[in-house]
């Protein structure tokens, strides 16, 4: 590309305001789908945007409809469509930031929240709605006096999970009252069959840009794996967190239960851990990704469910403990780290029963992954001190689960405030087990 390499905010054509309110951000030069899409964008013409995870989205789309929404100042210009809830308060935070300066009112509706506060927010009129689909379908039916029949764009972001997560009525109910004269634009990681429909049928001719083959990880980030048996999984992630020391990392599982345990575990081990899952109410999961987003926790333990769309800068590490059963959950997955040109490092624990699954993995990727460096006698050295804590974080369950029966009708996730305070409790009898028995001493 030359001399278009060194493009600026500028020279794609955006104001002053928007050019500043990126140098604000830290944004020292647009990212590749940047470069592709806001020219395109900001004439007018409906795009697609494909690219991998952490390549700049967000501003691809915002920045355009931020300047179109100053050229012409008016209510619920912009509806923002995406698949979860983090994603959506990710989004509004990124519009917050941009449009500070012009005054621009954003407000996210989402599930798991008050819907009368929504009907309020909604009520007040703002510029731009990031929306998850089904509580947006609720407010279009149920909210009175509230329509969309002045929308002037309609974005899509993670439009192929938004459509994966069987939101496709959603969809089509919001597409039939929304103006057909709009700006729209999709962004995916990936070209499905079913965002091609919706682009046939829902998009006029538009701009398809591209900046990433169709599965890719980022250049910066090292991935590794290693081959342990299923039984020493614990001990080997207790024996690489205190390797690399105090960085931020994320740790995926494939269940909820092995996230809670794996979570109570670590912390009896006096790592500053905590979980975030499904089944925890939304202010529950904010709480989670704010402490850790704030440094207050250094690991991240998470399901599936959070490893699209979560934009958390400085992640250092991305370890797979269980290996993800779909292939392109891989790519999502560890494209939590190595964000916005930094580097970073993904581990994959792969045992006995998972070989079949990680060898797709390879496939899809088209390259075989180096073998982390362990040392395996300092790794199984832990073993007696992971087994106690291993029951420790058994006994917390089973006492969790107890209370939460006795309580009845009361739902399991309001228990997460006595799993944190209990996790406090037994990390501190952990550690002292573990000093009274002379074990080495974790760095954290």
């Amino acid at each position: 590309m030359g001399d278009q390499d060194q493009r600026t905010f500028q020279d794609l054509g955006l104001i002053d305001e928007l050019s500043q309110a990126c140098k604000q951000l830290g944004w020292k030069a647009p990212t590749a789908i940047q470069k592709e899409a806001i020219p395109v964008a900001l004439k007018g013409r409906d795009v697609i945007g494909l690219a991998e995870t952490g390549s700049g989205k967000t501003g691809a789309f915002g920045l355009p409809v931020l300047q179109a929404l100053i050229a012409r100042p008016q209510r619920l210009f912009a509806l923002v469509l995406t698949p979860t809830r983090e994603l959506a308060f990710q989004i509004k935070e990124q519009f917050d930031a941009l449009g500070k300066a012009v005054g621009v009112a954003c407000v996210v509706i989402v599930g798991g929240m008050d819907m009368n506060q929504q009907a309020i927010d909604l009520g007040k009129r703002p510029h731009i709605i990031v929306a998850t689909p089904g509580r947006l379908v609720d407010h279009l039916e149920k909210t009175k006096g509230f329509n969309l029949k002045a929308l002037k764009y309609l974005v899509m972001d993670e439009a192929d999970r938004i459509l994966n997560m069987d939101f496709e009525m959603e969809v089509d109910k919001i597409l039939k009252v929304i103006p057909r004269e709009r700006v729209t634009m999709l962004f995916s990681a990936t070209m499905t069959s079913k965002v091609n429909k919706l682009q046939r049928a829902h998009l006029k001719d538009p701009v398809k840009v591209e900046v990433s083959s169709k599965y890719q990880t980022v250049s910066k980030l090292q991935q590794y794996m290693l081959f342990i048996p299923c039984k020493h999984k614990h001990i080997y992630l207790a024996y690489i967190l205190n390797e690399i020391g105090n960085q931020s990392v994320i740790i995926f599982c494939a269940t909820q239960q092995t996230t809670l345990k794996t979570a109570l575990m670590l912390r009896n081990l006096g790592f500053t851990a905590i979980p975030l899952y499904g089944k925890m109410t939304q202010n529950k999961r904010l709480g989670a990704l704010n402490k850790f987003r704030a440094k207050e926790r250094s690991i991240l333990l998470a399901t599936d469910v959070a490893s699209r769309g979560l934009d958390i800068p400085n992640v250092d590490y991305v370890i797979n403990f269980d290996v993800p059963m779909h292939s392109k959950d891989y790519i999502h997955r560890v494209g939590r780290t190595a964000r916005a040109g930094k580097a970073g490092k993904a581990i994959t624990f792969v045992s006995q029963y998972e070989v079949e699954v990680y060898q797709r993995i390879e496939q899809l990727l088209n390259m075989k992954l180096e073998v982390y460096p362990t040392v395996k006698e300092e790794a199984l050295v832990l073993e007696e001190r992971i087994e106690e804590a291993a029951r420790h974080a058994k006994m917390e369950i089973a006492r969790l689960e107890e209370k939460a029966g006795r309580k009845g009708k009361r739902k399991r996730d309001n228990d997460e405030d006595d799993t944190e305070e209990s996790l406090g409790v037994r990390k501190r009898i952990g550690k002292n087990k573990f000093k009274k028995k002379g074990g080495k001493k974790f760095k954290r």
